[in-house]
């Protein structure tokens, strides 16, 4: 089934070339969780036989991701807050939380989205308290593309080296995800320590 998928996107792109990039990363950024990998990866395939082009790719990826962010974000930013004030006492969710959201996203919201946009699964879900903690936008938009247009690299560049081979795509995409987890606990330490120094200071 996915290898039947993934041969429908790859036909797909090449029939909408980098608009069917554009939009079916959009969709995979805001309201439909599309796996990001069938997308780029047969696109980085599509790329090896000549017939795309990898700068283009990543950068069409990077602003569809945007572009699918940006309907979270409004989304939550106009109506979050007004439904979580009447329906949040349901999950736990109160006045005084959402206070603490928003001071924690002004302090750390870029690097919350940044590594947001690289975990499977909280990539798509990261723009939503964006929104709902007001979020800078151009903030929210700069590391947005950032973390985005890094996660499109390491999938073209899978396509283009294994290209067809599901089995081993499979293999190396987990290797990456571990090592990406890593390099973001890594990361995110070294930014708390960062932190802790910059507050002992004051």
């Amino acid at each position: 089934m996915i290898k039947e998928l993934s041969q429908e996107l790859v036909d797909l792109i090449f029939d909408w070339g980098y608009w069917g990039i554009f939009i079916l990363m959009s969709i995979e950024s805001s309201f439909l969780p599309l796996p990001s990998e069938i997308v780029l990866i047969p696109a980085g395939y599509l790329a090896s036989q000549g017939q795309m082009n990898i700068s283009l790719i990543v950068i069409t990826a990077s602003a569809g991701s945007l572009a699918g962010a940006f309907v979270n974000y409004f989304l939550a930013l106009s109506l979050g807050r007004k439904i979580l004030k009447r329906y949040g006492k349901y999950f736990f969710v109160n006045e005084d939380a959402l206070t603490k959201m928003d001071d924690f996203f002004k302090k750390h919201g870029h690097i919350s989205t940044f590594i947001g946009r690289l975990l499977p699964v909280i990539r798509h879900l990261i723009s939503i308290p964006a929104g709902l903690a007001r979020m800078n936008l151009v903030v929210f938009s700069i590391y947005t593309t950032l973390g985005s247009a890094i996660w499109a690299f390491i999938l073209v560049m899978l396509g283009y080296f294994i290209g067809e081979n599901q089995e081993l795509i499979n293999e190396y995409l987990h290797q990456i995800i571990i090592i990406l987890v890593i390099a973001i606990v890594i990361l995110g330490s070294i930014y708390a320590y960062y932190q802790k120094r910059k507050r002992s200071r004051i």
